[in-house]
């Protein structure tokens, strides 16, 4: 499969790939089964990404698993989700750092349960020697949040540092994803066209890839999609397109 990527996209491929994974609930809908259904379902095509992004070189894999929004949803759904959420932890750490898979969280977890922030520390901490994809869980996670504990950030080091100096750099440095370059390509499934407060200052220049495929059948097929899309397009960064090209040839 890598190599058929390698050769179709001759060799694009994105550094960091930030995946909104949606549709779920409306998988399990359509099979008459409950929304937790869909859920578990999605881990499956989550383990089968991660491999694939392993395995063709990207860099980084952000997935959004759960919004600052999402604790609006049933109580039911996100008790479920939070079982989850520990039970693959507890299922797949080791698979994770044996692969070379980095695993990190950000979001802000202290709405999580104790157990679960222990859990979540302890595998951060048994993959942080990985040399392959640093996979990033969103989790409790929201973009105008990520910009807000940043600007608190830096009012208080303006106070602190008596000076009101404000740039991109130092402002990037302060957002939860400051250690990882900005993402190449945005995948959202499941019909919907909006990024729904997602890494809202990281995705500036972001390549927006939306499919109707639900996220349970996002399958490496599909993500080799995504991919050749990504590689059909022309970075400008602000640039013409005559200047891109003029870049390229010297």
């Amino acid at each position: 499969m890598s190599n058929t990527i390698a050769k179709k996209t001759k060799q694009i491929i994105p550094r960091h790939i930030a995946i909104v994974m949606d549709g779920n609930g409306r998988w399990a809908k359509e099979k008459h089964r409950p929304r937790l259904f869909g859920h578990k379902q999605g881990v499956e095509t989550v383990r089968e990404i991660i491999k694939m992004c392993n395995g063709i070189g990207v860099e980084c894999l952000t997935l959004f698993a759960f919004s600052s929004e999402n604790w609006k949803r049933p109580e039911e759904e996100v008790s479920g989700l939070m079982k989850l959420f520990m039970m693959a932890l507890e299922r797949e750490a080791k698979s994770l750092a044996k692969n070379g898979v980095i695993l990190e969280f950000i979001g802000d977890r202290s709405a999580f349960s104790k157990k679960l922030q222990q859990k979540i520390t302890q595998v951060e901490k048994l993959t942080a020697s990985g040399k392959g994809v640093r996979l990033v869980i969103a989790a409790n996670y929201g973009g105008r949040w990520d910009i807000l504990q940043a600007s608190h950030k830096m009012q208080q080091q303006a106070i602190k540092d008596n000076s009101a100096t404000i740039d991109e750099n130092a402002f990037n440095r302060l957002l939860s994803t400051q250690h990882l370059p900005d993402p190449d390509l945005f995948i959202r499934t499941g019909g919907e066209r909006r990024i729904s407060n997602f890494l809202l200052w990281q995705l500036a220049y972001t390549e927006l890839y939306f499919t109707d495929v639900l996220w349970p059948d996002f399958n490496r097929n599909e993500l080799q999609l995504a991919i050749e899309d990504f590689s059909s397009r022309q970075r400008r960064f602000g640039r013409t397109g005559e200047q891109v090209q003029t870049a390229k040839g010297e």
